[in-house]
């Protein structure tokens, strides 16, 4: 039964001993009830934190930082507020009045946003950002606020949305420091922001660098880095700059290679109107957008007259097809373009390419006998002899010595002719009229043979159709 009621109600389930009562609390429930733990982890204990978020601290060993930033921007963009230092504890950012407006949160490095980043607005709750829990409140009738205990791992950037005029935001961290006490008086030693630097670039998005230096607080000097908790430096902080795209120019390739090595070349490049947009764009424009002279983009190269070398041509083949032999080529003096002949004499002192190259493809084959066609037969009728030409030469048809006797074909042999007489009709057949021996033929008996009955036909046909 409820206390001081006459009704009950219900537990929630009963968690397990040791568990946390909130997320970020140390506390943690024990037999359903939930028990303080102290900041030395203690069941019961009575240690606290300070202001510094030291255990039993006495809250000397940082600083508070509060502010007010009431500048005036313009509307429709993000704008930065303050930038929180690495390390920073009990964070509290928030507007003075209600409005339009939003509070943001994003990274110290590049463009990360946690909370209400690109143009996104997210609903109020818990954000875990950077090793803390953050608390994003958004009343329907109070300003925003923004709430971390810290600390926090990496240094982060308040910013604004800026839907209408800028009201005011209120902000307040306190950050480790450390005090060197010499000759009794304190000296606080702090991370702060230098002014920023000049834009990188004219044009084209440039960046615009502020840098965290070490800065004695009582009399505002920079001293070195090792007076600050190294630890706790931030990041140096990126603004963009200038981002008006470039005027166009003309950009210039590198030249190529000359087209010849000597006696007058060419070599060129490309000449573009660019107009750089920002440091990864760029467009290509008319020639006519660039107001200044173009550049040529071909000029002569290489005018120096050519020296002269030896050139050869291609080996011919090995001669003889066997044997110990050479092969041959022509060797020139030209220029070194290979486009003039000259005389040998311009070559002089250079090392001139053999012409000539001993090659051997192999065992010649032996001499061997070649004949020749038989001749006629010695006897124009009966037995007679045919000679021929029985000739020992090299495989290159030269005269040899060395074949073998043994083997050598023969070079006469018998033949035998017909003694049939062809009879001639009686127009063709007569006496030669210069012959006056025909009647001695016809007496000696000599008409059976060729020669006789062929001077004197008529005679000797009158003794054989006799």
């Amino acid at each position: 039964m409820a206390d001081g009621h006459h009704f009950y109600t219900e537990r929630a389930p009963q968690v397990v001993d040791g568990t946390r009562c909130y997320p970020d609390s140390l506390n943690m429930c024990i037999k359903g009830e939930c028990r303080y733990v102290g900041c030395d982890r203690i069941l019961g204990s009575e240690a606290i934190e300070d202001k510094c978020r030291v255990c039993g601290g006495d809250g000397n060993s940082c600083d508070t930082i509060t502010g007010v930033f009431n500048k005036k921007l313009p509307k429709g963009a993000y704008e930065e507020v303050i930038s929180i230092p690495k390390g920073a504890v009990h964070i509290k950012v928030s507007e003075d009045a209600t409005s339009r407006n939003y509070l943001a949160l994003k990274s110290a490095v590049g463009d990360n946003y946690f909370i209400n980043g690109a143009w996104t607005i997210d609903w109020p709750r818990k954000f875990e950002v950077a090793g803390t829990v953050f608390y994003y409140e958004r009343p329907n009738d109070k300003p925003e606020t923004l709430k971390a205990v810290g600390p926090i791992t990496e240094a982060l950037v308040i910013m604004i949305l800026l839907q209408e005029e800028n009201l005011g935001i209120r902000y307040e961290y306190t950050i480790p420091v450390v005090r060197n006490n010499t000759n009794s008086s304190s000296t606080q030693f702090m991370w702060e922001y230098t002014s920023w630097t000049e834009c990188s670039t004219t044009c084209a998005k440039g960046v615009s660098r502020s840098r965290a230096v070490c800065v004695r607080q009582d009399d505002q000097t920079t001293v070195k880095n090792s007076y600050c908790p190294r630890h706790l430096k931030p990041n140096d902080k990126l603004n963009h700059c200038n981002e008006q795209p470039c005027a166009p120019q003309w950009v210039l390739a590198d030249w190529s290679e000359c087209s010849r090595s000597c006696g007058g070349g060419t070599r060129s490049r490309s000449v573009l109107c660019i107009r750089k947009i920002d440091q990864t764009e760029q467009e290509i424009l008319e020639d006519t957008e660039c107001t200044t002279h173009k550049p040529k983009g071909k000029e002569d190269c290489n005018s120096d007259k050519c020296p002269p070398i030896w050139v050869t041509d291609e080996w011919s083949e090995c001669t003889p097809k066997c044997g110990p032999g050479h092969r041959t080529r022509n060797v020139y003096c030209m220029s070194s373009d290979s486009r003039t002949y000259l005389e040998a004499s311009h070559c002089e002192g250079r090392p001139k390419p053999p012409a000539r190259l001993r090659c051997n493809l192999g065992r010649c084959p032996p001499p061997t006998w070649v004949t020749g066609d038989w001749g006629e037969c010695s006897a124009k009728c009966g037995h007679g002899q045919q000679v021929r030409s029985v000739v020992c030469r090299t495989y290159t048809g030269n005269p040899s010595n060395k074949c073998n006797r043994i083997n050598k074909p023969p070079d006469i042999q018998q033949c035998e002719t017909s003694c049939d007489v062809e009879e001639k009709p009686d127009e063709e057949c007569k006496d030669v009229n210069k012959v006056a021996y025909c009647p001695l033929v016809l007496k000696f008996k000599f008409c059976n043979r060729a020669y006789f009955r062929q001077m004197c036909c008529k005679t000797c046909s009158g003794v054989v159709h006799g």
